[in-house]
């Protein structure tokens, strides 16, 4: 998404999205977060992550998430779950839903085609599972099991991380010939 008043771009923005916001969409921002960082993106991506619901706000991570977050040494003490806000479609270039009534709820919610547009099951990024049915693509709430169950979280949004990081490099591309065509535009009216 550019800026229409300078010629500097505004980062690329990023929401992950679950149900209460303590275990799977954080645990995604904060990976896609390294990630970025570890690409030199970091400047021009920014990401963030919300629950469906409201019954987690306020809270931190969930311990095991932060447990299986430190091992990579990620660390996750500033997250804070807070509640998706319609308001935010307009803002967000890519809306990552982690399962499939994620997806849906975000589906019914979006105002207009261009916000359904913007939503993504977040392991349709993953290759091994990309041409499966979006049910296949869904990461299970680890919330109700143990630490093997947040491990399993970790390798399937790891799974997805490359793909979405060549799927933002692709739009910041094109973005930027965008921006660079406007700018030849602007040059030869004047």
């Amino acid at each position: 998404m550019l800026s229409t008043m300078n010629s500097s771009p505004s980062p690329y923005r990023i929401i992950t999205v679950c149900t209460g916001n303590i275990c799977r969409s954080p645990m995604a921002e904060i990976m896609l977060t390294a990630a970025f960082r570890a690409a030199g993106l970091g400047d021009q991506v920014s990401v963030d992550s919300a629950g469906t619901t409201g019954y987690e706000a306020g809270r931190p991570i969930d311990p095991r998430a932060a447990r299986r977050l430190a091992i990579t040494k990620l660390d996750s003490r500033q997250h804070v779950a807070r509640e998706w806000q319609s308001f935010w479609f307009p803002g967000r270039d890519l809306i990552l839903a982690l399962d499939v009534d994620h997806y849906a709820w975000l589906h019914d919610a979006a105002p207009d085609q261009e916000s359904m547009d913007k939503v993504r099951m977040l392991r349709s990024f993953d290759p091994s599972v990309s041409g499966h049915d979006l049910l296949d693509q869904g990461i299970e709430d680890p919330w109700y099991g143990g630490h093997a169950d947040f491990d399993a979280v970790w390798h399937q949004i790891h799974g997805a991380v490359p793909g979405i990081l060549d799927h933002v490099r692709a739009e910041l591309r094109r973005e930027a010939l965008l921006q660079e065509h406007r700018q030849q535009q602007v040059r030869s009216i004047s």
